[in-house]
């Protein structure tokens, strides 16, 4: 067998140090490469869920009325119906569609300047460039996505309200997502509340949309990851080298390698490559390694790189007390999303 080590197409993502400046950041803020096709017609509402087909409704006329105006260059404020709010935020569990139908709005809404991005990559635009530069960069946008809005982080969330308060007098509208678990016997029902007490001074923009249904992920998968036996791993490797370029470090150190990369450069972290590798995972006990995994497993997700993987099954990466606390929503979003990602390379 090939020493994939040595192959020229084997690379090692603890080995990448990238740099991203302020403009390339603002340059990258629209949709994942998996939602580049997405469409309302596309969504495929489950009929046991109405929520579903009511929200994509909804967004339709939401992103219908997002048309500039004829004259006056922005949306014309005159035009707009005074019960219609400028945002829409999506409430629901994760898997039920809502990056789908938030993507599909950015495709929908013939707008002249819309970004799409998630919570994260625009508080890293703020984090690169400064508060001031940045609403500069974003004031007249037509629309803003902002997918997996985090309550987290109370700095973050304030700065985010303001920056939106800045935004909407402007003319730009808004829509977001967040995540709730999915049937979770009302646990998830107070997401929007929570939402909008932690962004008060915005709340009167928003209309939420609660959005019910169960992880379409698990609907065709057994619901647990992939486990290679180091034979498989290696020949999925080697592979996945001969199509491309596979990434093959060992799982702590690729732990240990995100703790030095800012969030918003994971995805320039895995940029070209084709099979994410991960060798002997092991239970994360700490939970800022758990959080900067879940980030990355959120970029690798977006990009749609399969992952191979040895050791712990990565749906039991996450020690059961982290399951049960505050980033439990977090954490069953990324299980869900690593559970798809190792079944994509079977």
């Amino acid at each position: 067998m090939t020493d994939t080590a040595s192959s020229p197409r084997v690379v090692h993502l603890t080995e990448r140090q990238p740099t991203v400046t302020g403009p390339e950041m603002l340059a990258s803020l629209v949709p994942p490469p998996q939602f580049d096709g997405a469409t309302f017609d596309s969504y495929r509402a489950d009929a046991a869920y109405p929520s579903q087909e009511e929200a994509k409704e909804t967004l339709i006329r939401f992103a219908g009325r997002g048309a500039p105006a004829k004259r006056g260059g922005l949306f014309s404020r005159a035009k707009k119906e005074p019960d219609v709010k400028p945002g829409v935020y999506l409430d629901g569990g994760f898997g039920v569609g809502k990056t789908h139908l938030l993507a599909s709005i950015y495709h929908a809404m013939p707008a002249r300047r819309k970004y799409f991005g998630s919570f994260i990559e625009y508080t890293a635009l703020v984090g690169a460039l400064g508060y001031k530069n940045t609403v500069d960069l974003l004031k007249g946008a037509d629309l803003l996505c902002i997918d997996e809005f985090e309550l987290d982080d109370p700095g973050d969330t304030m700065v985010m309200t303001r920056l939106l308060g800045e935004l909407v007098p402007t003319g730009t509208r808004l829509a977001a997502t967040s995540n709730t678990p999915p049937n979770a016997l009302g646990e998830g029902r107070f997401a929007a509340q929570d939402f909008l007490r932690e962004i008060h001074a915005m709340s009167d923009s928003f209309q939420t949309l609660r959005i019910d249904g169960v992880d379409f992920r698990q609907r065709a998968l057994d619901g647990h990851a992939v486990v290679s036996t180091p034979e498989e791993y290696e020949s999925a490797i080697e592979a996945g080298a001969a199509r491309g370029t596979a990434s093959d470090d060992s799982f702590s150190a690729v732990i240990a390698h995100l703790a030095q990369v800012h969030p918003s450069r994971y995805l320039r972290v895995i940029a070209g490559i084709g099979l994410v590798g991960l060798r002997d995972v092991s239970v994360l006990t700490d939970q800022s390694e758990a959080l900067r995994f879940v980030a990355f497993v959120d970029r690798v997700y977006d990009a749609q790189i399969p992952i191979v993987a040895t050791g712990v099954s990565l749906d039991q990466v996450f020690a059961e007390e982290m399951l049960g606390g505050g980033y439990r929503k977090k954490y069953l979003r990324a299980i869900s999303r690593l559970n798809a990602l190792t079944h994509a390379e079977r």
